[in-house]
């Protein structure tokens, strides 16, 4: 049972012990029948005022004097919390939450953001834009608040991603991948920690402020290590020494959602028809007008523009590009 529920229905089980405490009280001390005592249990517990079904014994009347204060207090810490909730907003959140959980658990191959701040929401756009599904974990319900005002559709889980818990809670067991930008080197490295611990599979992607921290990163999991400040400086510089270059890729990932796409297929997805055979008989089987920019070996190396007569093997991958509608295109007939 989680918190939330556990404070929503907190006054409801309360009450349920007061009432099953007072049925075998009377069923014990008076030996009435489990009618009688239910009967006796009620209208005691309502302060009804009808007539008892026999004279009570005087064990009988101390306990039902200990069950009216007893149930007393129940109904007023009851209407208390109940009427907190609904005036804090409480229950909605409790709602919200149950929703958000239904839709993660609907989530399979996703992406898990950890920290909605510059990076997570640059990470979120372009993930959107690509249609790739996609779940925010961020601790400052204040941000989220002001971000949810204008993506209703937004699925975020409010908590600590530093712990096991909500990376559960955000699917980490079913996901894809994982994004940590978090400010912090330290909180990454323990988010890589946890995450590379529940999943073997997942592809663990983290920001790091420090040189220092990548290292630390990659012996904790991260697949790879991203330093934006780093980043930013060289797109920068770039712009100046070759700004036309920049500029293109600029176009292919740019936030205006270009249709332009870069895809990576791999030699296991191939048809069988193709498997085994030239760069030119992949690319032309149905053909759809994508075309090959470079291979990426069994050993991870990427060969750029390679020729033709290349035969595609087990382990390698083709890197295409082409509009989305052509790689969409190209998708479907692999499938």
């Amino acid at each position: 049972m989680t918190r939330w529920t556990y404070r929503l229905l907190q006054p409801f089980i309360i009450l349920h012990a007061i009432i099953t405490t007072g049925i075998i009280g009377f069923m014990v001390i008076e030996k009435y029948t489990f009618t009688e005592a239910l009967y006796m249990t009620t209208i005691t517990v309502t302060t009804t005022g009808f007539q008892e079904v026999r004279p009570l014994s005087d064990a009988g009347k101390l306990f039902t004097t200990f069950l009216l204060i007893a149930s007393w207090a129940s109904f007023a810490f009851a209407i208390t919390r109940i009427t907190q909730f609904v005036t804090s907003g409480e229950i909605n959140k409790y709602f919200k939450t149950r929703r958000t959980m239904k839709a993660i658990d609907k989530l399979s191959g996703h992406v898990i953001i950890c920290g909605f701040g510059r990076n997570g929401q640059q990470a979120a756009l372009t993930l959107k834009n690509h249609n790739v599904p996609f779940v925010v974990v961020e601790q400052s319900e204040e941000r989220m608040d002001k971000i949810s005002v204008d993506h209703p559709t937004l699925i975020f889980l409010l908590g600590d991603a530093t712990e096991d818990d909500v990376l559960k809670r955000a699917g980490v067991e079913n996901a894809k991948a994982l994004i940590t930008t978090l400010p912090a080197d330290a909180d990454n490295v323990f988010i890589v920690l946890s995450a590379r611990s529940m999943s073997n599979k997942i592809r663990i992607i983290s920001r790091a402020s420090d040189h220092s921290s990548i290292i630390k990163l990659k012996k904790a999991g991260a697949d790879n290590v991203i330093m934006p400040d780093r980043i930013g400086g060289t797109h920068m510089a770039t712009l100046i020494s070759k700004p036309d270059v920049i500029e293109f890729i600029d176009f292919l990932s740019g936030e205006e959602g270009e249709p332009i796409n870069i895809e990576s297929v791999a030699y296991e997805d191939l048809p069988n028809e193709i498997k085994d055979k030239s760069l030119r008989d992949v690319m032309n089987w149905q053909k759809t007008g994508v075309n090959c920019i470079g291979i990426k070996n069994p050993e991870g190396k990427f060969l750029i523009n390679p020729p033709e007569e290349m035969i595609i093997e087990r382990g390698m991958r083709v890197i295409v590009l082409g509009t989305k509608w052509q790689i969409d295109e190209m998708k479907g007939n692999l499938e």
